[in-house]
């Protein structure tokens, strides 16, 4: 492990997991909103939408075009497409930061207004900085590269793949946000030092749109906890673990019941609840 990182643990996971009691209802339990997807990859809304619903948020109310609506509500009908308070964001999954339309630009720019915290996550990662809610961004190796170069921190994609750990603290203090920096070895760190690594315990784990469903896992822990997060930034942090955490649970968990073969980010998915529900 990384010198003065911890690895993040099934124990540590099952502290942030927690189930619903008698006086909970769908707003008490969390509420997230979302707004990701694009014509050219619809799938990552699905994808984070339905990984959203499995990780056992209260309600997901998600923003987008009527193509993009229906995709969502054909998978998930019990998403809801109207507008209404949240109490997370989870934003950028699927979406070209260079083809953000007027009125998804509006979208975004409402989500970033709400001051709840916020999950930015690949078209959205070049808005880090523009608000001031508590945030955590998911980028891998590239995407970091492409958002501190932007700040005038140069690196390349080959810097940050050879030292993680270093190139994941600096963005948190240079960026001043928590940072999962997305691998074999995820990283997870803040600004105030809290340090986490998530080792895959299988790499079938890398496959297209298995970014997306770690947002919408993350998305929803961030709802779900949104009352310890008012009082408390560093709970982003471990969520954010968590969610690293359950992601590559759930893909082992998928693996496992076809023999140890490939799985599809659906699948992983899919495999989520029986992974919170080992947690509690």
């Amino acid at each position: 492990m990384t010198t003065g990182w911890q690895e993040w643990t099934a124990e540590d996971a099952a502290e942030w997991i927690t189930a619903p009691g008698a006086g909970d209802d769908k707003y008490t339990r969390g509420v997230l909103g979302v707004v990701t997807g694009s014509q050219d990859y619809p799938g990552a809304a699905v994808l984070g939408v339905e990984a959203a619903h499995r990780a056992g948020v209260g309600m997901v109310r998600f923003t987008g075009p009527r193509a993009l609506r229906q995709a969502v509500l054909a998978r998930r009908p019990e998403t809801v497409t109207v507008s209404g308070r949240v109490q997370a964001w989870l934003i950028g999954s699927g979406i070209d930061q260079n083809r953000r339309s007027f009125v998804l630009i509006g979208d975004l720019e409402h989500a970033l207004a709400d001051k709840v915290p916020v999950v930015l996550d690949a078209g959205a990662l070049d808005l880090v900085g523009t608000h001031t809610a508590p945030t955590v961004i998911t980028p891998h190796a590239r995407e970091l590269a492409g958002v501190l170069t932007s700040r005038e921190i140069r690196t390349t994609v080959e810097e940050v793949a050879a030292d993680p750990a270093t190139w994941a603290e600096r963005a948190a203090r240079e960026l001043g946000v928590a940072v999962v920096l997305k691998g074999a070895v995820t990283h997870v760190c803040d600004p105030d030092g809290d340090r986490y690594t998530v080792t895959a315990p299988t790499h079938w784990l890398a496959t297209a749109g298995s970014g997306d469903v770690l947002g919408g896992i993350l998305g929803a822990l961030v709802a779900t906890h949104h009352v310890a997060l008012a009082s408390d930034a560093h709970v982003l942090t471990a969520l954010a673990a968590t969610a690293a955490w359950v992601q590559g649970e759930a893909a082992r968990r998928a693996s496992a019941e076809v023999g140890g073969g490939p799985v599809t980010a659906l699948d992983i998915a899919q495999a989520v609840p029986g992974v919170i529900g080992s947690l509690i």
